[in-house]
């Protein structure tokens, strides 16, 4: 079952969400900016989201716990954003991910297309390139 987060996830957000700041949950959940993707009682998944250029949804965030990968749990939270994104009007979303990770692979499989990168090589801040990706709705 996948359903937007509330306030009441709070807890078991941040077991698996460890980027995004603990005083944005509330805004994140009070926008339906995150879902909660629960196997039975138990969530094994989140995904979230912000609006890139503020007209253009942008999955920031997508985990499933590792036992749980592989058995299209991930897929099935995309599809459920990406309908959500449509039923709201988008006509394309976007996603990114490090050049060094295997989620380019999935996004590929998806139907996501890279359309650029970028590197940050700021002193202290240094990460691999950064792939974006796109896909029409």
């Amino acid at each position: 079952m996948i359903r937007y987060a509330t306030v009441f996830d709070k807890e078991t957000w941040f077991m698996l969400d460890r980027h995004l700041p603990k005083e944005e949950f509330e805004d994140k959940t009070r926008k339906k900016q995150c879902y909660v993707l629960q196997d039975g009682e138990k969530t094994v998944g989140i995904l979230r989201y912000n609006l890139f250029w503020d007209n253009t949804p942008f999955c920031t965030m997508l985990y499933v716990e590792k036992d749980h990968r592989g058995r299209g749990f991930g897929k099935e939270l995309m599809d459920f954003w990406e309908n959500d994104m449509k039923s709201k009007g988008y006509g394309m979303v976007m996603t990114s991910t490090q050049e060094n990770e295997s989620a380019q692979h999935f996004y590929r499989k998806l139907g996501y297309r890279d359309c650029g990168s970028f590197d940050v090589n700021v002193p202290g801040y240094e990460q691999p390139t950064e792939l974006i990706m796109i896909k029409v709705i």
